[in-house]
């Protein structure tokens, strides 16, 4: 007997307004609709396995068929079923009250919002369909029914023939979504956000020809298989301990197809204060962060929920690929609801603890290894240590300082490993780092005479590293190499001795400005042991680091045009070539050696280009 009913709800545009608020993600009816059949089946393994549920599970596999001619799609699972009082209290009065209650909520909002919170994932099936069926025979000794709605608020249930107990749902698809009734596109919708759901999803048969029997005799037989889109296991489920390595490379090279393997990952499992599992791993990252950035899937249940996890993830554990899957972040999640989210926050402090802790185990237990892959780890532990202030203090523990040698030390140990000949006036340890060793040569020898050790820090992330961190490190000040002479480098009041006097320290300076016709070079004279070279061209560090930063933030001249530009020119006052120009009575010549010399400076910098290098070539065979 057919019974007809009206949904109790608080408004008569119910269904509009869900195509409008879902519309965005329209492709996610089919995931709702196939995770409520996976779960359906599932509360029924649990019957069974209870001992609730005493039939035969039989083959639990769920269908999605598509009929072209009939514009349809149905999904199919043999889970528990309803019976007609169930359809009445789930599919009428639970989901549609939070349907109300949706609606009450977010009427003024225009934002997607979360489905499953609000009970909607059934009802998804109107952004696509007119009319929706659901036929159905509980797994109780109870006669099958058959609801039906045309996506109004009124709809009709009858009796149905169906034996076999579960639930089919028939949508019956308008015109604007045909695209969908096909079975390509609704197989890469599935293999996006089901591939790893934990009960057998087909989608129609694959099809192939075989030889069989031989010679003669062969003939071409074709092979019938159904298409499942969930073949494999999600590796994050398993216990670690019965997984290798080679598991977890496969894994890898099943979510990134085209990428180099990994450096190491970490298996996450953890059930208090929330539930989380997971597998992360460590890319090997080039200088270029950006292609690297998002390759973190997240997951509810394992249904797929987005790969845009800026708002659960630090910003640089977001270099990390894999999987983390929490039934504690609902489907369909908001970006407004992750930032707010408790559980959310929590959840990225537990990862970004379980990845310090991953590094520090490294380190501790494999150090010949872990410097081996320094070059892709350094750029991730640096990274972390610029964003994130609980990570920098369990980082600078394995956070490596490399010289130009291509020895690697700890913060500690390098400090330790300078203590003799590096530390100013103030105490302070100074750490001087190259970030060009080509054109930074001529001071880098000149530090090394000095028996300087000199940093490599000559990748992308090099520049803000040393501007973010250095504060954080007690004691310790960083200077490029190139940033002042190689006596004031490290400031100690030990000074060496000019053999100039006051006038002619004067006279030099004048000689230089009016050579040189420069109104933003300011030269100095200092004195510097007679072999360095007779010129050096410096930046401040202050001044230097002012600058990269206006570049980074887009110029800002605002902010820093007042600040002094230009470089130093520094001249030795102890140079044999300074001592000559001093003494030559001819301007034009004076000039020339000047111009020479500031070349010389500008040349072993790799700054000698263009015009200013054929002046230096031509002015080279005049004095040969």
């Amino acid at each position: 007997m057919a019974s007809k009913g009206s949904i109790s709800v608080n408004t008569e545009n119910i269904f509009p307004i869900i195509k409008k608020f879902l519309y965005s993600d329209h492709d996610i009816f089919l995931r709702e609709l196939v995770a409520n059949a996976v779960d359906a089946t599932q509360k029924l393994q649990k019957l069974a396995s209870m001992g609730e549920f005493n039939g035969e599970l039989g083959d639990l596999t769920i269908q999605v068929d598509v009929d072209k001619e009939a514009k349809t799609i149905s999904i199919t699972d043999r889970g528990l079923g309803m019976t007609e009082d169930e359809v009445e209290k789930y599919i009428n009065q639970v989901a549609f009250s939070g349907a109300t209650e949706f609606v009450e909520k977010f009427k003024d909002v225009d934002t997607s919002t979360i489905i499953g919170k609000f009970g909607l994932g059934f009802y998804s099936a109107f952004m696509v369909a007119d009319n929706v069926d659901v036929i159905t025979k509980s797994f109780k000794d109870e006669p099958a029914v058959k609801w039906e709605c045309d996506g109004s608020t009124t709809y009709e249930i009858t009796p149905s023939d169906k034996a076999d107990r579960g639930t089919t749902i028939v949508l019956h698809v308008n015109e604007d979504s045909e695209e969908f009734v096909d079975e390509h596109r609704l197989r890469q919708i599935l293999d996006r956000y089901s591939k790893f759901m934990p009960i057998p999803i087909q989608v129609g048969v694959d099809k192939r020809t075989e030889k069989e029997g031989e010679g003669d005799d062969a003939k071409d037989v074709e092979i019938v298989e159904p298409h499942i889109i969930n073949k494999n296991e999600p590796l994050w489920t398993k216990d670690p301990k019965t997984l290798t390595d080679e598991d977890y490379l496969n894994f890898y090279k099943e979510l990134y197809p085209m990428s180099e393997e990994p450096l190491f990952w970490i298996h996450l499992n953890v059930d208090y204060p929330f539930e989380l599992t997971g597998i992360l791993y460590f890319p090997k990252v080039s200088e270029d962060i950006t292609p690297h950035k998002d390759k973190i899937q997240l997951y509810s249940r394992q249904v797929f929920i987005t790969d845009n996890v800026e708002e659960i993830m630090p910003e640089f554990l977001r270099l990390m690929h894999g999987v983390i899957d929490s039934p504690d972040i609902p489907l369909n999640v908001s970006r407004s609801y992750l930032q707010s989210d408790a559980n959310v926050k929590k959840i990225s402090s537990y990862v970004t603890r379980k990845v310090g802790d991953r590094l520090s185990s490294l380190f501790k237990n494999d150090r010949e290894n872990y410097e081996k892959k320094w070059e892709s780890i350094g750029l991730f532990v640096k990274y972390g240590m610029m964003t994130d202030d609980k990570f920098f203090d369990k980082a600078k523990k394995f956070c490596l300082f490399e010289n130009i040698d291509g020895k690697k030390f700890t913060l500690e140990e390098y400090k330790e490993h300078i203590a003799s000949n590096q530390v100013d006036k103030d105490g302070k340890s100074v750490f001087l780092y190259a970030s060009d060793q080509g054109t930074q040569d001529t001071y880098i020898q000149a530090a090394k005479k000095k028996g300087y050790d000199v940093l490599k820090m000559d990748t992308m992330i090099d520049n803000h590293f040393v501007s973010n961190t250095e504060h954080k490190f007690e004691n310790v000040t960083m200077k490029r190499i190139d940033s002042d002479t190689v006596n004031n480098l490290i400031e100690t009041d030990e000074k060496n001795e000019s053999v100039l006097t006051e006038d002619e320290t004067k006279n030099l300076v004048d000689i230089f400005k009016r050579a040189l016709n420069n109104d933003k070079l300011e030269p100095k004279v200092e004195a510097m042991t007679a072999d360095e070279l007779p010129v050096m061209i410096t930046k401040p560090e202050f001044m230097r680091r002012m600058e990269e930063m206006s570049a980074m933030q887009g110029g800002m001249g605002g902010m820093f045009g007042g600040f002094p530009g230009g470089d130093t020119v520094t001249i030795n006052g102890n140079s044999e070539l300074v001592g000559r120009i001093l003494k030559e009575e001819n301007t034009d010549a004076q000039d020339k050696l000047v111009k020479h010399a500031y070349d010389l400076a500008k040349l072993s910098q790799g700054n000698l280009k263009g015009a200013d290098l054929t002046a230096f070539i031509n002015r080279s065979l005049d004095i040969i």
